[in-house]
């Protein structure tokens, strides 16, 4: 199955392909004192930053991000990620989030933030394929965007063994996995429970890393396939925009009966374990039957970023007027 086109299989772009460069071939911006300039010729896109004295320019090898998109920059042996980036909603650049508090004071600050060894490795990983080998980033072994041997390890392996008539190879089902372990499973990008708690981030930015907020939700159950990433989301398809479309998945939970005409039926092949647990328990919303995640996973806007970005808050819950973001 292909996802190529899905925001994940887009997540990483090269000078060569970026949709978004090319269809942008001059931006600018300035803040604090410094102009920014993200010029594309041809295949050839650079970023340019500049005091009105000095200035640094630097070619853009590769472009983070489906929708908003951050460059990762390389200066003398060193990654930087661009201090400023892309977003779709102004069409335009502004400060790259996590980087409005910041105020550089050198040229070199102005370019963007130095990478670590481990940020290098985790961003890459997260956004590309066969990025990492033997623990160790490699630059040159990059696969743009996640493909489907980055989910399911050994899937090319099998595929060649498939040819052959070998199909003892086939890598694990995922689909078999407990929602705790597909939760940990997408965390590894989308950051798990234990990481933000571990990091210590709080507030709003939080709001990004899903598998966390879901697992502060009242409802969540690690054995409950219900509540799986994958219960709303098919990681092979483009994100489903449409909030009524979620509406089944809630009501596996709290339809108000379970009978021939409720949304959800348990699998007729599922074990007495599973159908037990995918029995609707939990109370029927007074309110309303449908649209569900309008009220329960609101919107957040990151405060960062120009406030360009929104979030759905995956920390299903009561949401009254006037409360506090919950952490």
């Amino acid at each position: 199955m292909d996802q190529s086109a899905t925001p994940m299989g887009k997540a990483l772009a090269t000078k060569d392909i970026s949709p978004t460069l090319q269809a942008h071939p001059s931006l600018a911006f300035s803040k604090n004192g410094y102009t920014y300039r993200v010029e594309t010729r041809g295949t050839h896109s650079t970023y340019t930053v500049s005091d009105g004295a000095r200035t640094l320019a630097l070619p853009i090898h590769w472009s983070a991000g489906a929708g908003e998109q951050t460059w990762i920059l390389e200066r003398d042996g060193h990654l930087y990620e661009s201090l400023v980036s892309y977003y779709p909603a102004i069409n335009g650049l502004d400060l790259t989030t996590g980087a409005e508090g910041f105020t550089p004071q050198t040229l070199e600050q102005a370019l963007g933030r130095e990478m670590t060894a481990n940020d290098s490795k985790t961003c890459f990983n997260c956004h590309a394929t066969h990025a990492v080998v033997d623990g160790k980033l490699d630059l040159a072994s990059i696969k743009p965007g996640i493909a489907c041997e980055h989910c399911h390890m050994g899937s090319n392996a099998h595929q060649a063994d498939a040819i052959r008539g070998n199909f003892k190879t086939a890598p694990p089902p995922l689909e078999e996995m407990s929602a705790e372990q597909t939760s940990n499973f997408c965390g590894q990008c989308h950051r798990t429970w234990e990481t933000v708690v571990v990091n210590h981030w709080r507030g709003e930015a939080n709001v990004r890393f899903q598998p966390y907020r879901l697992a502060n939700s009242k409802c969540f159950n690690g054995a409950d396939p219900r509540i799986a990433c994958t219960a709303c989301h098919d990681p092979h398809q483009n994100v489903v925009r449409k909030q009524i479309s979620y509406d089944p998945a809630c009501l596996a939970c709290h339809a108000p009966v379970l009978s021939d005409r409720s949304p959800f039926t348990p699998s007729k092949t599922a074990s007495p374990a599973i159908a037990a647990a995918q029995a609707p328990v939990a109370k029927a919303c007074p309110v309303a039957k449908a649209n569900c995640v309008s009220c329960h996973m609101p919107k957040v806007t990151l405060p960062g970023g120009g406030g360009h970005l929104a979030f759905t808050d995956h920390e299903i819950r009561v949401v009254r007027p006037g409360d506090p973001y919950p952490n």
